[in-house]
């Protein structure tokens, strides 16, 4: 196996918090991403840790040309920071919008425009981005929600095509519903079973199979769901 520099955005809970840990178990330096790194509570070795919060688009262009600076051996970047809300479009206002659009979408496509530059002067890259069911097809209080996720697959296809002559491999998960904190503040969540959820391990075991693929060969896209997907609703 080889040994990288991997950043991780959204490390500290959920799907990327269990994508860290995984790739720090095989040796791998992580910089760890979040809105706040106290949440990082433990020091660990081969881990580093960036605050960066992804809401606040007018700050953002400055921190990553920092962030690119400090740390000029990454060579592998899992987007996992994302937030969700439901209803239906005219339950949103604006500023729900704005906020869901540019957590979900715009502030990933800012953190690739300022890492690529320099991505893509290595042999071997990989930008594995979490994506989800809801990016697949449109439902009912999804509006916004798929949306963005949308939008990032849209984004990340036409990546994969501009990146094609150089080493960087641009990689989508799609998941269907993890339990996660991520449900902590929606009416819903997965119904009670382990047949109705994905575990965020399960995406963890998806991102360490994509790194480690022959490296002459891309992954376009996995998707990934539980066995069943009954929902449960919150009184």
């Amino acid at each position: 196996m080889i040994k990288r520099t991997i950043l991780v955005t959204g490390a500290s809970s959920g799907i990327g918090r269990a994508i860290a840990k995984q790739l720090l178990q095989q040796g791998h330096h992580v910089i760890g991403v979040s809105r706040n790194i106290q949440q990082f509570t433990h020091p660990l070795d081969n881990f580093s840790t960036a605050q960066l919060d992804l809401s606040q688009l007018k700050q953002l262009p400055a921190a990553l040309r920092e962030l690119a600076k400090n740390y000029p051996d990454i060579d592998a970047v899992i987007f996992s920071a994302g937030i969700g809300q439901f209803g239906s479009l005219e339950e949103f206002s604006y500023p729900q919008i704005e906020t869901l659009m540019t957590v979900n979408f715009t502030s990933q496509v800012f953190l690739t425009r300022a890492l690529l530059p320099q991505l893509k002067r290595k042999q071997r890259v990989d930008l594995i981005y979490i994506g989800s069911e809801a990016a697949l097809k449109g439902s009912r209080k999804g509006v916004m929600y798929c949306a963005s996720k949308f939008a990032l697959r849209g984004f990340t296809q036409a990546l994969r095509e501009e990146c094609s002559k150089s080493g960087v491999r641009v990689c989508l998960i799609n998941a269907g519903m993890v339990k996660t904190p991520f449900f902590d503040s929606l009416s819903f969540e997965p119904a009670d079973g382990e047949t109705n959820y994905l575990l965020p391990e399960d995406l963890a075991e998806a991102v360490d199979y994509v790194l480690n693929s022959r490296a002459h060969m891309v992954i376009d896209e996995i998707n990934l769901n539980p066995l069943n997907k009954v929902v449960k609703f919150k009184s």
